[in-house]
C-alpha cells in the first residue's frame, strides 16, 4: 500500500481534535463523478455539551453501497441515524448544517418525520422482527400507512421478501411466527420490510454484527443484489466487509469525516496516513 501522507497533514488531523475543531475532509475527485442522493453540508450534532459531529460534508452517490468505518465512538451510527432523524428521539440532541435527501431538507420544520423514515429505511445491528407472522412483518408499513387491498400487500410481500433473498425459503411459512426464523432469515427479513415501502436509501448499522460467518456471507450477498436498484449506506466496523461490499468508504475519527473516496482507493490508496493506519489495523 502507498499512501501520499505528510506528517504535516497528520498533524492537522490530531491538531482538530486537539482544539476541538472540525477537518478540511480529503474527498477524492472520483465522487464528484457520481449523481447524489444525499449531500451532506457542514452538519454537526451535540448530546447536550458533548459534541459528537463536526462539520461533516459529504454527497452519497446515487445507487451505490457506501461504507462508514472507523473507531468505535467515532460518530458513525450518530450520522447515520441522523439521516432518518431517530436522534430526534433523544431529548438533550441538537443540531446544525443541512441534509437534502434528493433535494428536499432533512431538517426542515415543516417535514413529517414520519414521511421521512418511509424515503429512508432502517436496518439494525440485531435483528428486530415484530412478534407476528412473516406476512405481517412486511407488509407493515404498508398497513400503517392505510394500505389495506390485499393484492397489493400480497404483491408487496412477494416482491420484498424476493428482493431480499429469502422468498424462497419462507414462501410455504407466510403465516408462521416470525420470531421461528434463524437469526440470519431475521435479518434478511428485516431488510425485507425496509424495502417494502421503496425507501430511497437504506441504512444499515452494523447488519452482521450479530451473524454467523454463514448468514453474513448471505447479507453480503443481499446488499450486491439490491446496490442498483436502493442507495445504501452502511456501517461497519469490519474492514473486509467494508472492502467487500462497498462502492464507496468514508473514514471517520472522533466526530470528522476524514477521508472519503471510492473503495479501492480508501483501501489501496489513501492519502492520509491515518486513513491507511487505520485500514491495515495500525490503529482503532
Amino acid at each position: 500500500m502507498t499512501t501520499n501522507a505528510t506528517s504535516s497533514t497528520v498533524r492537522t488531523v490530531q491538531n482538530a481534535v486537539d482544539t476541538g475543531t472540525a477537518f478540511d475532509t480529503e474527498t477524492h475527485s472520483d465522487i464528484a463523478d457520481h449523481e447524489s442522493v444525499l449531500d451532506i453540508s457542514k452538519f454537526s450534532l451535540w448530546y447536550g455539551q458533548a459534541r459528537a459531529l463536526y462539520d461533516i460534508s459529504m454527497s452519497v452517490p446515487r445507487g451505490k453501497v457506501t461504507s462508514l468505518i472507523g473507531p468505535s465512538g467515532c460518530g458513525k451510527s450518530t450520522l447515520l441515524r441522523s439521516v432518518n432523524r431517530l436522534n430526534d428521539l433523544v431529548p438533550i440532541v441538537r443540531t446544525e448544517g443541512e441534509m437534502m435527501l434528493n433535494n428536499r431538507s432533512i431538517y426542515d420544520p415543516i417535514v413529517d418525520v414520519i414521511s421521512l423514515r418511509k424515503r429512508v429505511g432502517m436496518v439494525f445491528q440485531k435483528s428486530n422482527p415484530f412478534p407476528m407472522s412473516i406476512f405481517e412483518n412486511v407488509v407493515y408499513p404498508l398497513r400503517i400507512a392505510g394500505e389495506r387491498k390485499k393484492s397489493v400487500l400480497r404483491d408487496t410481500c412477494e416482491r420484498a421478501l424476493r428482493s431480499a433473498a429469502i422468498w424462497d425459503e419462507v414462501k410455504d411459512r407466510l403465516n408462521e411466527s416470525a420470531l421461528g426464523l434463524s437469526g440470519g432469515q431475521q435479518q434478511r427479513l428485516c431488510i425485507a420490510r425496509a424495502v417494502a415501502v421503496e425507501p430511497e436509501v437504506l441504512l444499515m448499522d452494523e447488519p452482521c454484527s450479530a451473524l454467523d460467518p454463514i448468514a453474513t456471507a448471505k447479507i453480503e450477498e443481499l446488499i450486491h443484489d439490491i446496490a442498483g436498484r436502493y442507495t445504501v449506506l452502511i456501517v461497519t466496523h469490519n474492514m473486509q466487509q467494508a472492502s467487500r461490499v462497498s462502492d464507496f468508504t468514508a473514514f471517520m475519527y472522533l466526530g470528522r469525516l476524514v477521508e472519503y473516496g471510492t473503495t479501492s482507493q480508501i483501501f489501496q490508496t489513501p492519502n492520509l496516513s491515518e486513513t491507511e493506519q487505520y485500514v491495515t489495523g495500525r490503529f482503532g
